[in-house]
Order: structure tokens, then sequence, then C-alpha cells
């Protein structure tokens, strides 16, 4: 292996139905465990192809095997849209994925799509609080982040992952938990995200890639690239849980350039 310390496991598939089956058994499993420990499960979502490939947790035997009512779901990052609107990751979420499994409405938490982005993000950071002061949230020891049981994010062809893009200042951000970008580099403009603290304060973080398109983004976010690179070029690299497991699901395209793969 030539991964970069730190950068995660490696799980790369020949075809979409094997990663989908093996992200479904892996989403369960994280499931049933944090259940179990806690009593709930608390996962958040990002949008692009990683909502699709969450279709076999909709099938026997995960649909009746899976405590749902016990998930309390979030979103990573969100286009300022409203609800209805077809580049919204709530909608492409509900549509696919939520409204085929018995999770409670009340327990899922999409940001407020009548208030300005800036308010929204606010406001979405007071809801993450008050479920931390509820204690479905846990805290990290290590930054009194929330600290989320997964976080499934899909790595975009230029490295970005959330709404957190390449050189972008949200990448600084150490003290905010949510904030909101208004100059996106794919439309729409306006979106909120969670910031790298919080990404990094998870028990467990996903990063799909899919794509020949993503293959040179991958080599630079795992494979050892030199002191001197430029980690802001390519967010996913800066996704480093700081207590916790970072796991990529590939396919085989996307993983070509990467030397760990060698």
């Amino acid at each position: 292996m030539a991964a970069a310390k730190g950068r995660g496991d490696m799980r790369i598939f020949d075809t979409y139905d094997e990663l989908a089956t093996d992200l479904a058994e892996y989403v369960a499993q994280l499931s049933e465990s944090s259940v179990k420990e806690r009593g709930y499960f608390t996962i958040a979502l990002s949008g692009g192809s990683l909502i699709s490939l969450l279709w076999k947790l909709c099938e026997a035997p995960y649909n009746k095997t899976v405590d749902w009512t016990k998930w309390y779901v979030l979103w990573a990052e969100e286009r300022a849209v409203s609800k209805n609107h077809s580049d919204s990751n709530y909608k492409l979420a509900k549509d696919s994925f939520l409204s085929k499994v018995s999770i409670l409405n009340n327990h899922m938490y999409s940001i407020n799509d009548s208030k300005t982005v800036e308010d929204a993000a606010m406001q979405y950071e007071f809801t993450i609080r008050q479920l931390v002061k509820a204690r479905v949230l846990s805290v990290s020891g290590v930054n009194d982040c929330p600290k989320f049981d997964l976080i499934l994010l899909c790595m975009g062809s230029d490295g970005h992952i959330a709404a957190l893009y390449p050189h972008h200042p949200a990448l600084e951000l150490k003290e905010d938990w949510i904030t909101h970008i208004t100059d996106s580099s794919e439309p729409p403009p306006e979106r909120i995200t969670f910031t790298l603290p919080v990404i990094n304060s998870a028990s467990n973080v996903v990063v799909l890639a899919t794509g020949e398109d993503k293959a040179r983004a991958v080599h630079l976010a795992i494979d050892n690239v030199g002191q001197d690179f430029d980690a802001s070029s390519v967010p996913a690299r800066l996704v480093e849980p700081v207590d916790g497991k970072l796991v990529w699901f590939m396919d085989m395209a996307a993983a070509s350039q990467a030397t760990a793969n060698e």
C-alpha cells in the first residue's frame, strides 16, 4: 500500500451493484452498533450520486432489519433552493431513499428553505446544537464538535466534498459547525455545508468516488504526494477523522490512478 498515512481504507468494486451492496451492509452494521451503544443512529447525507447508491437499504433484508425509528438524518451539504426543487438534496434523498423506509418524519432535519442562505446556515447550526443538548448527537472529546455516527460524502472531480471547494475560505473555518457559500463552482451558487471540524469529528466518514473523471482527484487525495502539496487544492485530502474511521468506496475507474491500488 502506498496510501498516505491516515488516508483511510479503500474499498474498490468492479460494478455499481457490488458497491451498493457493500455500502448498504456497511451502513446497516454501523446503524446496529450505534443503536445498541447509544440508542440512536445519527447520519449526515450529501448529494451527488451517493444517494442513488443507497437503494439496497430499501430492500430486504435491511428494510425490515434496520431499526429505522432510531435514525436521525441531517445533510452535510444542501443547496439553497426550495424543498421541491430538482436541485434539492433533501428532495433527492426523500424521493429515492428516505420515503421508502420507516424513518420518522420528525427525525429528518432539512434546512429552512424560506430563509436566506446565511440565516438558514445559522438556524441549521442551532438545530444541531439542540440535538447535542438533547444528547441525540454525541460530542467529540477532542474539539467539542458534534460527533455524527456516520457522514456520507461524495467527492467531485475537482476533489471537493460537501460544499467545500478547492482553495475556498470555508476550508479555514475552525469554530463554525455550519457555514454558507454563495460562490459554488457548480450551480446553484448558494449552499450550506458542514465545516471540516464537524466532518473530521465523526465516528465514521465515507467518501464515495466513481467514474474516470474522479481518478486524478482520488490520487491526490489518497496517495503520498509530498509535503509541499497544497491540500486545499483537493479538499477531500483534508478529511482526516480525529477519532474515527475513514473509508473510501470507489469503482475501478476512480481508483485507476491511485498508487495505493497498485
